[in-house]
């Protein structure tokens, strides 16, 4: 088992565990400005510069065009992949001005998925990663935690959600109606199951300023 932590370039809300040795670390463009709050050095800083400006003092960077297929955090991504990287966690992948990255981002998860690892994607005290044909297990860590999951992709069947205020047996879910949104962990333990299809699936964590301050 080999991690990655990728820093983006979006919102950071505080860092869940910090890499240790053996870790993968990735900063995507201005996800390096991160690292130097967090007194992280990355392995590698990739991007296309159009976030900040590229930083004399480090050597380690793979620079691209502006114009190409792969967002920055997606480079990194493949990148992680490449390296042997089972469990990839990114930080900054949402929220900043740019929806449209938070959304490039949340599909990312399931290319990471289909390609024999997971993600998990950092939001505001929230944590997301997508599921293909199989079941998760997630565990309560907030009182009343909230759970939402949504189809990612062609409809999905053969759902199963228990330990939860709003169980689900056999059901399905599309695309286009967000029956799965807030629901509520309220067993030590929940378990989502798709027979059929991928889900993006989030759920609230303690707050990160609390994490801190046991550590």
């Amino acid at each position: 088992m080999r991690r990655c932590f990728i820093f983006a370039a979006g919102t950071y809300y505080g860092l869940r565990e910090k890499p240790e040795a053996g870790d993968l670390v990735l900063a995507a463009d201005a996800g390096y400005q991160i690292c130097r709050r967090e007194n992280i050095v990355p392995d590698l800083l990739l991007g296309d510069f159009d976030s900040m400006d590229q930083p004399a003092d480090f050597d380690h960077v793979h620079r691209v065009p502006v114009e190409k297929d792969d967002t920055d955090t997606m480079l990194a991504v493949k990148t992680a992949l490449e390296q042997g990287c089972d469990t990839v966690y990114i930080y900054g992948g949402t929220g900043g001005k740019r929806l449209d990255h938070t959304l490039a981002n949340l599909q990312t998860l399931l290319y990471i998925r289909r390609r024999g690892a997971r993600g998990y994607l950092y939001d505001d005290d929230f944590v997301w990663t997508a599921i293909e044909n199989e079941t998760l297990t997630v565990e309560r860590t907030v009182e009343w935690g909230l759970l939402s999951v949504f189809c990612l992709g062609a409809p999905a069947s053969g759902i199963d959600e228990a330990g939860v205020q709003y169980p689900l047996a056999g059901a399905a879910l599309s695309a286009e109606f967000p029956l799965g949104v807030s629901n509520h962990i309220l067993k030590p333990r929940a378990r989502i199951t798709v027979r059929d299809g991928a889900l993006l699936v989030g759920w609230e964590l303690p707050p990160a300023s609390d994490i801190s301050s046991i550590e």
